[in-house]
């Protein structure tokens, strides 16, 4: 399976992932933890991936999303963004109905 199939795989066996450096418990960078801190605080699981530990997501994952940084956030399958725009969305309250599905 080429990296594009196991991006996409990744991204379709669980509803929220989080394309981070490090993970929700050590991140590796202030984006990440902030990213991974929204998401954990709207109360609904998620799948994160390790990029620094995956360096073919790191490589690869800009061009299949069509956005150059990390972290990145697909829920549902389509891409939300990175770290501004996931904080955007949970202080307005928006981010919470995603991940739980009731937008």
């Amino acid at each position: 399976m080429d990296i594009n199939e196991r991006i996409q795989s990744v991204i379709s066996e669980h509803r929220i992932v989080l394309f981070m450096k490090g993970t929700p418990q050590f991140p590796q960078c202030g984006f990440s933890m902030r990213t991974a801190q929204a998401l954990a605080a709207c109360g609904t699981p998620f799948h994160s991936v390790d990029i620094l530990a995956e360096p073919e997501y790191r490589q690869h994952l800009p061009k299949f999303s069509n956005w150059p940084t990390f972290p990145q956030v697909f829920i549902d399958g389509e891409l939300v963004g990175g770290c501004d725009i996931v904080l955007d969305l949970y202080q307005s309250g928006e981010l919470q109905k995603l991940a739980t599905g009731a937008a």
